[in-house]
């Protein structure tokens, strides 16, 4: 009879092992793949970000500082290589973006020029599934690092490395209101 509970007991523990480890494995993968949506969408905006600059270039060429404002914050979020670094080099990226888009509003016939208002169009989009994406990347970083650090599954994460993931957070400059000066 005790060795039916010795048994019994073991293949509990077994059992509670496999599930918390797959469990973190899991939501591991699913900050993997949150992450990798941010990066499309950033991808996408930096794609986007030449064609508008070039047709801002062509109505507002003496906002040169400007230009090249957004031409800066896009290489250095390509040559970011942490989350921490990313986030912080996407901050300066939109601020860029958004110094770019109030700066347009001075050129009526830039706000009339169709190739630009479908370029505004888009990057309106992209922002949107950005911060979706962020969003979805932070709650699933939420999920995993709490459940990194809470017992018994703590345990199970500590003897396979599971490691804690960084937040995608927003810099505390980027919650300022641009300054444009024209």
């Amino acid at each position: 009879m005790g060795i039916i509970i010795a048994v019994v007991i073991v293949i509990a523990i077994v059992v509670w092992a496999v599930t918390a480890y797959n469990g973190l494995v899991t939501l591991r993968n699913r900050v993997d793949n949150g992450w990798a949506q941010i990066d499309v969408q950033l991808k996408q905006r930096a794609d986007l970000i030449p064609n508008l600059v070039e047709t801002v270039k062509g109505y507002a060429a003496h906002e040169s500082r400007t230009l090249q404002a957004v031409t800066d914050a896009r290489a250095r979020a390509a040559s970011a290589t942490t989350t921490a670094e990313r986030a912080a080099a996407e901050t300066q990226v939109g601020q860029a973006l958004m110094n770019l888009m109030a700066t347009a509003e001075a050129y009526p016939q830039l706000q009339a020029n169709q190739n630009f208002l479908d370029l505004q169009a888009q990057l309106k989009a992209l922002e949107d599934k950005i911060a979706y994406a962020r969003q979805f990347y932070n709650d699933v970083v939420l999920k995993y690092n709490t459940k990194i650090q809470t017992v018994p599954s703590n345990i199970i994460a500590g003897m396979f490395h599971f490691t804690e993931r960084e937040f995608f957070k927003v810099e505390e400059s980027a919650r300022a209101v641009p300054q444009v000066r024209f």
